[in-house]
């Protein structure tokens, strides 16, 4: 794993990027059929929210839908459910991969409902 070029980019950005109580890190993990994300406080080590294409909230509205779309509804429904939780700032965490397609698409949805980062 270490050797892999995604590796490196992980661990590169896991030293600047760091999930404190005022800004929790929006870690986002892309497989080639789903995508996850979660809102981590790093200083308790606990994962306080997470959403994902497998999510119950979404598994109806997701039929026929691209990729890119689908990634679009991550995001808001983990900005909403964050909301919920009074959780406005977060530091994005794109987890080694390129800022491009359904990662960006998932942080433009949780930008649009709400996220700052």
């Amino acid at each position: 794993m270490l050797d892999s070029g995604r590796a490196k980019r992980k661990l590169r950005i896991r030293k600047k990027v760091l999930g404190t109580p005022d800004r929790l890190r929006l870690s986002v993990f892309r497989s080639a059929r789903h995508i996850y994300a979660q809102i981590v406080d790093d200083t308790k080590g606990s994962t306080l929210l997470s959403a994902s294409t497998q999510s119950k909230e979404l598994r109806d509205k997701l039929a026929g839908l691209k990729k890119i779309d689908e990634a679009k509804l991550v995001g808001k429904l983990i900005a909403e459910l964050a909301k919920a939780k009074e959780i406005r700032n977060v530091v994005f965490d794109r987890n080694g991969f390129i800022y491009h397609g359904r990662v960006q698409a998932l942080a433009e949805g949780a930008r649009e409902a709400g996220l700052q980062f």
